[in-house]
């Protein structure tokens, strides 16, 4: 087999189209993935791995850490990812392949900042289906309690398992027919709920009280709810992993990112404010959280009865079990896929199948890691739910963070660039409100986010010193 790092003469070639032989090719790598992927799939696998009401599973958590200012957590969410949609927008062109952060700081900084980076994200993408799974086998249960937890986490890994394994065509396909059933049971939701507080049916919240609360607000606080609302919003950045995939030019993933992400807040804001003004006991779930995580279900049952409670956890179940952790096994498993072909994972895991052109070990991978943490998981009482989400959570801020230095670095001090708005102003911007949102997250997952920074660390230095430092095409 030809090595695919091969040589290239160019230190930083210009930004390549995605189609033809100056895309992947153009930076010594063979093209081995499968180009069809559109405008409009990459939109729509955007717009299912955030999941349109992502909100509806971690609702109480992040109603709870605001204070009742949910809408405005969400917000302060989509502010925060629209810049760094902006500085995912400008890398994706500048290097259009797969492996997202891990390869536009490895390509715009230094390959060591590029594998550090790749690692913190993987604390994301290797642990959210995982989470994913665990979220949706809970809702299930409390609609059919007769089945365990553990028997829906099998379940859902083995139906994403072989539908990854079908290929992306297929999964693109599956995720369009998801997206549609997400957004016909939002829109219900919201018509109903809209209706509910029209005839009085609220708890008598004042209507601006999720955006603004001067009895609980404080800067920490909210700040401290955002670093949980996030995980709403992961999933825009999954794009960029399938740039080896898409058959339209570089600018597409971009613009694709930005879109599913302005589509997404919106919805976001729009249904937490909306079940905010419907929690039965707001003051209670502030006080004592939402263990049983139902918070969202019990604002529908107050808007329309106990039919609604079942529609949207049942919705719940499919779009975080099947629908979204479908897209971030998809998405992790081309994050390995890089990772491994620049020799900084094991080899084994840059196999691609031969017919269906999907990095076969990987998506395997990635199976086994989600059904052992989602088994796991279920010995827990509280399922640690929230732990996990705070731990995804800070592993992609974090590297969110090294992506924004990257586009600093890359275009103003190595291309000379004098675009200050896109390659200065907007990266600073966006660099600044992740350090707020990570200063006040979770304190035991700031602590277990460095533990696993550590590890990387020591990774590298083994990896450097066993002779495996890859060097990159256009290095060479």
């Amino acid at each position: 087999m030809n090595d695919p790092r091969t040589t290239h003469s160019a230190a930083h070639a210009a930004p390549a189209t995605a189609t033809g032989t100056d895309g992947v090719e153009a930076f010594g790598y063979q093209q081995e993935l499968k180009r069809s992927l559109s405008f409009t799939d990459l939109l729509v696998y955007g717009l299912v791995f955030m999941v349109p009401i992502a909100p509806f599973g971690i609702f109480g958590s992040v109603f709870s850490g605001s204070g009742g200012m949910i809408a405005l957590a969400y917000a302060i969410g989509a502010l925060a990812m629209a810049f760094t949609a902006s500085s995912y927008a400008q890398m994706s062109r500048a290097f259009p392949m797969a492996g997202s952060v891990y390869t536009y700081a490895g390509r715009g900084i230094a390959q060591p900042v590029g594998f550090l980076a790749g690692w913190m994200i993987l604390l994301d993408y290797v642990l959210i289906p995982g989470l994913l799974y665990l979220i949706a086998s809970v809702a299930m249960n409390a609609i059919l309690t007769g089945i365990p937890v553990w028997v829906w986490v099998v379940g859902f890994v083995v139906l994403n398992t072989v539908v990854n394994y079908l290929g992306i065509e297929f999964t693109a396909k599956i995720n369009k027919i998801m997206l549609i059933g997400e957004l016909i049971v939002l829109a219900v939701f919201v018509v109903i709920g809209l209706l509910a507080l029209a005839a009085g049916n609220g708890n008598g919240s004042d209507v601006f009280s999720p955006i603004y609360d001067s009895d609980t607000f404080s800067v920490s606080l909210v700040f401290g709810a955002v670093s949980i609302a996030v995980l709403s919003f992961l999933g825009f950045d999954g794009i960029s992993t399938l740039a080896e995939e898409n058959s339209e030019s570089a600018r597409s993933i971009g613009k694709s990112m930005i879109a599913a992400l302005a589509l997404a807040g919106t919805l976001f804001i729009v249904q937490t404010w909306i079940a905010a003004l419907l929690v039965p006991d707001p003051e209670t779930l502030i006080a004592e959280g939402d263990a049983g995580g139902t918070a969202f279900y019990d604002a529908a049952e107050a808007a329309s009865g106990h039919w609604l409670y079942i529609v949207t956890a049942v919705a719940t179940a499919i779009a975080w079990g099947f629908a979204n952790s479908l897209v971030a096994q998809a998405a992790t498993s081309r994050l390995l896929f890089a990772m491994a072909r620049d020799r900084q994972l094991p080899g084994f895991l840059r196999k691609v199948h031969p017919t269906r052109r999907v990095p076969v070990n990987a998506t395997f991978l990635v199976a086994g890691v989600s059904l052992a943490l989602g088994l796991y998981m279920t010995t827990k009482d509280d399922y640690g739910i929230g732990t996990l989400s705070t731990l995804v959570n800070f592993g992609a801020l974090s590297a969110f963070l090294v992506l924004h230095v990257s586009v600093v670095v890359h275009f103003v001090l190595r291309e000379g660039s004098r675009d200050w708005w896109r390659h200065l102003v907007v990266p600073v911007i966006g660099f600044a409100i992740l350090v707020a949102v990570v200063v006040n997250a979770d304190v035991a997952a700031q602590r277990l986010g460095f533990v696993w920074f550590g590890i990387g660390a020591l990774v590298l230095v083994f990896l450097v010193t066993t002779g495996r430092k890859p060097v990159l095409a256009e290095e060479k």
